[in-house]
Order: structure tokens, then sequence, then C-alpha cells
């Protein structure tokens, strides 16, 4: 015995009739230890940890002199570990089962590649390409269950499997799962790229009708005692464990079954293949023992037969699925929903293909169609499982969220239809008492609870006692039931139901809304299993300010329990009633035992109420929020910090919606000044209040109107980075945004569309038009918005402002605000000016003439003379003087919308169309031409004609101008 064996024996003292675990390496030391270790009927390590224990040693990376990685070493040790690894894989007689369920796969092809070598498989060569025929036994049977192991391993890599987390402290046993995984991935990409090669190798296979020989220990022995004996004792090499050719097919076309029944899903034809391999693998083992999972080589068998369209009618243990099947294929729903009625007596039906049915609906729901006939197998489905005493699928749960009436009465009539009342046992009626019970406790509507305790199975199956106690319950709840109200105290009181399997109580817990239920699934769950629920969804995710608060609730029910609410709650944030049933539960919680996580579920309550005001607001809804939710927020804004976990949007959404309610007063004079240097959003929401209260004065606002301009400009700078060239020359880079902002841009372009209130958008436009046009410096061209005198006209430091970013802003500000309202003049008119300067002539005109249409309503009386400015190069005779500089360079655009020829009836300026047939002649368009001199020829356009004429003619042509202009755009 080693040191350390005896060291294990010394410490385990206290334990002598456990023997101590052998050690890996004692079995270099030991020749005769592993057959010894083997023959015990408990071994300590199992056969399958000494292949991991081996395999794990001998791959190990060496180091040189130079403290260099190096692969592991060719050397004596690692050629004696691999080949005891191969010595416990023939003990366990190769069964590639047992294998595949002890060993990962990158440790099973370890393995596999050694047993190729050692077989003297030719290397370089594919496996498709060698004759099995010709190859030594051993060596082709190497072949065969390497690539036996490949399509297996393809197939079990298609079933879902459930990932486990390591927990915080774990972080390197998450390195080393992240680094298997993607050896996993890399090995499996290889194996799914020669599926076809091993396909042809184990069809190939098929066709050798001699027995095949597997190594053994005596045989492995043998070729490490003289490596020149290739496979065994002689050229033949029938030493080592006989396989008759008839099991080995058997468990070939066994395999091969498996891979084309998961290659059916993209080729029907596949399915045709797997059916004919299961049916020899079915005849061969009334010959040969071949250990095969019984009930999945049913399973299998019977998916391909139904198929594949071969059922056999006269199989009476299989008629069933045959029936089903064919209700499904020829699309009878009604008889199909008849079927799983009358199986809820006879039990004829296995639970996992009613399930199964169910799904294959759900999908084609998806796709579109089919929801009445999903609802009813959903219904047969939860009477089956209330009758066998199962918990209701989620799907029956949501369901029942808000049925329609002739739902409840089909649940009514499966109900009767399943209990056969003089034969049914008592322990069955029972059953469907509590369902119908669940039944009405589960509906919302007091119409459908009544539909249900009228009903004749109710009135039979409950006392009169019992059914008076619990319509007056129902009576109550109604009477009671609000969304908004704090869950009732019985939250605390819900007993654990009957344990069910922990897989399906996750599912449910993933799935479920309901407070009390997921409480109640946690406690279930706590009583299997001992570990952190709050994980069983990676898409739970509570913000990183609680985490840390949450993790620290000692109590492990109560710590997932937090969790899980909050996050749900999180996840389904836009639906406020079920947000706000999963918050109230969680605040009921944690009141009792932390005021921290009390404040924090306070303010998260808050930001809901906040969210769902505004949003009701945004839907059309002009209903003031209630004082108390004002002063909620307020209360939120002048709060003390003294280390709460805080999240910045709680006070970005309360900014927001007290500037969008115009408490202007209160953000500038009443919020502390702690919270207002801690958030950002709150120190810009307190500089646009107080900007906007002093509006319109100009030299009273022009000092809080500075701050908010210096706050906006850092926002939109970048930093200067100087990096020096390959010759040695610096440059300047403007890369990232600048540090010295209190707001990322991305982040202040998504708190500025949560603003809606007129006079704050109509301020933060102002200043981006003119913070844009200082940096555009263009004095020609300049974009026109209010209120532009109070801000600052000049730049302290061009050279760090984001000039694009300026630019982008300012449209994505104007834009949003039009749609919040598209009929304001004066963001119209702004809009207008952006496109026109950005020589975007088309669009500006679109903006122009809507701002007309808004301001003369739809150009029935005079458009006001300030509305159009001497920018409008399409309605340039619009002006006092008419600008034809820039009418006729509108003109000129080839693919101009401004000029069509259409238009020109609407022309009433002659020099223009004069310019039009000279331009028309000189591109060749004579029929354009005649249009433009046909138009010039009307006869009250002469300029003989008295001042009077022509004003009206203008005017007349005006009008009909910009009323079909506003048809064309609007």
């Amino acid at each position: 015995m080693s040191a350390e064996a005896a060291d294990r024996v010394a410490v385990s003292g206290s334990r002598p009739s456990t023997p101590p675990q052998t050690s890996w390496f004692e079995f270099l030391l030991d020749e005769m230890l592993l057959e010894n270790h083997l023959q015990k009927s408990h071994p300590d390590p199992v056969p399958v940890q000494l292949v991991i224990q081996f395999l794990e040693q001998a791959a190990k990376p060496s180091v040189n002199e130079q403290n260099q990685v190096q692969p592991p070493a060719d050397n004596r040790r690692n050629r004696t570990l691999k080949l005891l690894a191969l010595k416990v894989a023939a003990h366990l007689k190769w069964d590639l089962d047992v294998l595949e369920k002890g060993l990962t796969i990158p440790v099973l092809n370890m393995l596999l590649n050694e047993l190729l070598c050692v077989s003297k498989v030719p290397p370089g060569v594919k496996h498709v390409d060698l004759d099995l025929s010709t190859l030594p036994p051993t060596t082709a049977m190497a072949v065969i269950i390497y690539n036996r192991w490949a399509i297996r391993t393809i197939v079990l890599s298609s079933f879902p499997e459930k990932q486990t987390k390591p927990g915080p402290h774990q972080m390197n046993m998450l390195n080393i799962v992240q680094q298997e995984k993607e050896l996993t991935e890399n090995i499996l990409s290889v194996l799914k790229e020669q599926a076809a090669d091993s396909i042809m190798v184990l069809e190939g296979s098929l066709g050798l009708k001699k027995d095949f020989y597997i190594h053994t220990l005596r045989t492995l022995d043998l070729l490490a005692a003289d490596p020149s004996t290739a496979n065994g004792e002689t050229e033949s090499s029938t030493a080592g464990l006989r396989i008759s050719a008839d099991e080995l097919h058997c468990q070939v076309h066994y395999d091969l079954g498996g891979i084309f029944f998961q290659q059916g899903c993209s080729d029907q034809l596949a399915y045709e293949k797997a059916r004919e391999h299961f049916q020899q693998t079915r005849e061969l083992l009334l010959k040969v023992h071949f250990c095969v999972n019984d009930k999945r080589l049913a399973g299998y068998w019977n998916a391909c037969r139904a198929l594949t369209g071969a059922l056999d009618p006269s199989d009476t243990q299989l008629n069933p699925y045959g029936q089903i099947n064919s209700l499904i294929r020829t699309r009878n729903y009604q008889a199909l929903v008849e079927a799983f009625i009358k199986d809820n007596v006879s039990l004829s039906l296995p639970n996992h293909l009613r399930q199964s049915v169910l799904r294959e609906f759900l999908h084609k729901v998806q796709q579109g169609g089919l929801d009445e006939v999903c609802h009813k197998l959903c219904v047969c489905n939860a009477v089956r499982d209330a009758l066998q005493g199962e918990v209701l699928s989620v799907r029956f749960q949501q369901l029942l969220h808000k049925p329609r009436k002739h739902v409840v009465d089909f649940m009514l009539e499966v109900c009767t239809r399943s209990l056969d009342k003089d034969r049914s046992s008592e322990t069955s009626k029972r059953k469907m008492v509590i369902f119908l019970k669940t039944l009405c406790e589960s509906l919302a509507e007091p119409h459908l609870v009544f539909v249900v305790t009228a009903h004749k199975l109710f009135t039979e199956l409950l006392k009169e006692e019992d059914r008076k106690i619990l319509v007056e319950q129902m009576r109550k709840r109604s009477a009671t039931v609000n969304l908004c109200a704090k869950p009732l105290p019985s939250f605390y009181d819900i007993p654990a139901a009957a344990s069910v399997n922990i897989g399906q109580l996750e599912q449910q817990l993933i799935l479920c809304l309901d407070a009390r239920r997921i409480r109640q699934i946690l406690i279930e769950l706590h009583s299997m299993a001992e570990r952190p629920f709050w994980r069983v969804n990676n898409k739970w995710e509570v913000p990183p300010d609680y985490i840390n608060v949450i993790l620290n609730i000692k109590d492990n029910l109560t710590k997932d329990l937090v969790y899980i609410l909050m996050a749900k709650g999180l996840h389904c944030i836009t639906d406020f009633a079920h947000t706000r049933q999963l918050f109230s539960a969680c605040l009921e919680l944690v009141t009792e035992f932390s005021p921290k996580l009390r404040q924090v579920m306070l303010n998260e309550m808050l930001l809901l109420e906040v969210r769902a005001h505004e949003t009701g607001v945004a839907e059309g809804s002009n209903v003031r929020p209630p004082p108390d939710l004002v002063s909620r927020v307020r209360g939120y804004l002048e709060m003390r910090i003294h280390d709460l976990p805080l999240r910045q949007i709680v006070g970005e959404e309360c900014v927001a919606f007290m500037l969008n309610w115009r408490e202007n007063e209160y953000l500038t004079l009443q919020v502390p000044q702690q919270l207002v240097m801690n958030n950002p959003y709150i120190k810009l929401g307190q500089l646009l209040a107080s900007t906007c209260k002093e509006l319109p004065g100009p030299k009273e606002s022009r000092r809080t109107a500075k701050e908010l301009w210096e706050v906006v400009v850092q926002i939109c700078s970048v930093s200067n980075q100087h990096k020096r060239n390959s010759d040695g020359r610096v440059s300047l880079i403007k890369q990232r945004e600048s540090s010295m902002g209190i707001l990322q841009r991305s982040r202040f372009i998504t708190f500025i569309k949560k603003l809606r209130e007129p006079l704050v958008l109509t301020t933060l436009i102002s200043l981006f038009v003119r913070f844009h046009s200082i940096v555009r410096d263009d004095i020609v061209n300049e974009v026109t918005a209010e209120h532009l005198a109070i801000w600052p006209s000049t730049l302290a430091n061009m050279q760090a402002v984001d000039v694009e970013a300026v630019a982008v802003t300012v449209k994505e500000l104007v834009t949003y605000a039009l749609t919040l309202n598209p009929n304001n003049q004066s963001w119209l008119i702004t809009q207008a000016d952006i496109y026109f300067v950005t020589n975007q002539y088309s669009a500006a005109l679109h903006f122009y003439l809507q701002a007309g249409a808004v301001c003369s309503d739809f150009f029935t009386k005079a458009v006001a003379p300030d509305v159009y400015t001497d920018q409008v190069a399409v309605l340039c005779q619009f002006l006092r003087e008419v600008d034809y500089m820039t009418a006729f360079k509108a003109l000129q655009e080839q693919n101009s919308h401004d000029a069509m020829d259409s238009f020109y009836d609407y022309i009433w300026d002659v020099t223009i169309l004069e310019y039009l047939t000279h331009i028309h002649h000189k591109r060749g368009e004579s029929e354009k031409r005649q249009i433009a001199i046909k138009a010039i020829g009307q006869t009250e356009l002469n300029a003989s004609n008295p001042e009077e004429v022509l004003q009206l003619a203008a005017q007349k042509r005006k009008k009909k101008f910009l009323q079909a202009m506003a048809k064309l755009y609007f």
C-alpha cells in the first residue's frame, strides 16, 4: 500500500468498515491490481471513473526546463495509462450504453481513438475507404465501434439537455465547464461532417457474414508485451471476445435506425430507412441476446410506422396509436377530441402520447389556426390529469385566465363524460370535486363561476352545505378583487401540493405568473432538493444594483422567492396587472425582514405605476395622475439615500414624469442637492425645469439656459486622444464620447424620448437648433426655432464637439416631437428648415406644406407671412420678390418632384414658365415644352393685364397649387 493510501486509512480510522479508494497511480505500480479491482462486486473507483482518471493523467501537458507548456509526452507512463483505460473498457465489453452514460464526449472520443491506434487501423485513411472484409477482425471491430459511437453521439446530442450552473464561488469550475463545452462542440462538428461516411461504413458492415472479435484484457496485454503482434495471437486473429454476425448486425441496425430517425425531420424518406432498420433489429432480437432499451425501441418502431403510414390494423396492442395517428393524418379533429374524451374513462392511451399530440397542435397554432382544437385537447388532458391526481398543466392554467363561455361549457361536458357516476370510485369523485373547485377559484368572471356552480355535475357531486360555502367564498372574492390591492395574508398559508417530477415543477415555475403558485412550487422543489432554483431560467435577471442585497438573504427558499418574484415582474413589465401582483407579493414578503428590500420594492412599484400612467397617456388618456402618485414621486426625489441601492432609471422616469406634468416649480426648488449630484437625470431635469419656468423672458432665463447649454455641449463632445504614428508624428483622434458629460449621448436621447411636454421639447429643440447652427457655420441658410435668443451664440471649444452627433440628435429630437404632435407649426417649420439646409428639397416641401396647411385650415385661409421664409426654393413664387436663382436651381433637378409638368397650370410667374420652355427644349422634352408654352399663353397671365387681374390669377393658382400639393403629400 502506498503512503498516500496509508494516510487515508489513518484519517478514516473512525470508519474501519469503509475500504480506502484506490488511487490511479497504484495501478501503474501493480500489474495485477487492475484486474483484481475490476472483479470486485463494488469497486471504488468504479470502472468509468478509472477510465477518466487514466486518460486525464495521460493527457496532462508537460513543462520543459524553460517552463514552457508542451504536449503530453509519448513515454512509457502515458502509454501504460492509455492501455489501462482500454483494459477497463474491454472489461465493460465495449458496451457503448455504459460508456456513454459515464464518460463525456471528449473522454470517450480520446478512448476510442486510442482503440483505433492500438488496433492498427491505418492512419490517415478514411474509414469509408477501408475494406472491412480484408482487415483483421479486431481491427474491423474497432472501426465499427468508433462509427457506431459517432452516429449515436449525433443522435444523443440532439436530445434536450438541462444545463447545470455553478455557484458564485465556483468560477474556476465555470471556466472548465466552458472549455469542455467548446471541445465537445468541436468534436460534434467533426462527427456531423463525417456522419455520411460513418453511415456508409456501418451499412457496409451489414454485408459481412463472418464473426467478429473484440479486444479483451488478455489481447491488450499481448499487445503491450509484443507490439508486433498486431491484433492478437495469430494472423487470423481469433483471439478476444467473439461477437456473432447476428449480434453485431442487431447493434448496427439499431444505431442506424436511430440516426435515420433523427434525419427524418428534414428528409421524410429517412423515416422509411429507420423503419427498415428497426424491423431488422426486432427480428434479430429473436435470435440473439442484445441489451437494448425495449421501451425506446418500441417507441421508435411505433413512431416510424405512424410516420410512414405502415400501421397494421390487426395489431391490437398498438391500435390506439394507429387510431390517433390516422385521425391526425385525415384531419378528423372532432373524432380526435372524442377519442381523448373516451380515453379519460378507458385510460388506454399513454399520457406521454396525449401530451405529444397536444404539443404538435400547439406548434400548429403558432403557425396559424387550430386554436379551438388545441383548447379542447388541453381541456381533455387537464381532466385526465385531475382524475389521476396529477398537477394541472401550465397551459390549462393559462387557458383559465380569460376563457369564453363555450370553453367553460366544454370543460363541464368533458368532466361529465369522463366520470361514470354509477361505477366510478369515491376517490375519482373526490378528485373531480377538487377539479371543479379549482375551476371556480380560477375563473375571474362571476357569470362563468355561476355556469359551473349551476351545472348538474356540480350539484350532484358536492353536498349542499359545501356548495353554499364555495358559492359564498366566490361571492366575497368577486366583491373584493382588486388588481391594485395588496395580496391577501393567506399568501403565507398556502399548503404544498403533491410532489411531482422536479423537471415538471421547474417548467411550471418558469411559466407561472401567479405569486401564490410560485411560492407553492418553490416549497415543493425545496422539499426535493436543496439548490438555488433562482437559476432555473437564465432569462430571470434582476438589476445589478439589487443582486447582492437579495443573495445575502440567508433562508434559501426566501432568497429564491424574492429573486424570482422580482425577476418575473421585471420580465413582464409591460403587463402591468401581472407585474403589480408579483411586486405586491414580493413587497409583502420582504417587509417582514428587510427594510432595505422593502424600500427597493416600493421604488420598483412606483416605477411601475409611473409607467402604467404614462402608457395610458400615450394611448389617448388625458387624465392627470392621482395626487397619491405625484406625492410618491416627490417622496422618491426627496429621499435620503442612506446606503440604499438605487436604480438610475427610477429617477430618470420620475423626472420625466414631473416634467411631463409641468411640476417645474417643484423640480427647481425642492429636490435635495445630494440626489441631484448622484443622478444625472435629476440634474438634467432640474436644469430643464428652471429654463422652462423662466421662459419666455430672455434676460431672466439666460443664466439657467447657459448652465443647461454647457451640460448638453459636454454630452455632445468627444475626447481628444493623441497617438504617435510609426513615422513619429502625433495625430489627433476623436473617437470616444467625452467622460466629462453627465450622460452618454445615447442615454440622453433615450431620456428625451420619454418627454412629451411641448414647452420642454420646444426648449430642447431650440437649444439644439442653435447648437447645430453654430457647428454648421452657415450664415446664409439658417434653421428657425422658438426662443433662440436665450442661448449662447458661440462655443468655447469647437474642436471638441462631435458635429455629426449634434446633427443626428437635432433630427432625432424634432422627428420624435412630431410623432407626439404632427400639427405643431413651429416644429414643422424647424423640420422643413433642417431638410432644406441639407438639400433635401422634396422632404422640405412636405413639411413646409404641412405647416402651411396647419395654420390655414388646409389652405382655405391665407397662410401667415412668417410661415414661408425666403429659404423655400420650391415655393419661391410666394415671395414678395421672386428668387429666380433658387427657383431655376430647383427646376434643374432631373428627378425633381417639385417641377412636374402636371403642376404647370399652377405657376403664375411668366419668367419661370419661360425658363421651363428653355430647359425642356435643351433636354429635348418636346411634349413638356408644349405644356409650358400653353401655360404661358393663358390670357389672365398676360403682362398687359391690370394689376388686380394678375393678383387674382396668382391667388387662384396659389390656392389650387397648395391644396394639390397637400393632397399629394398627406
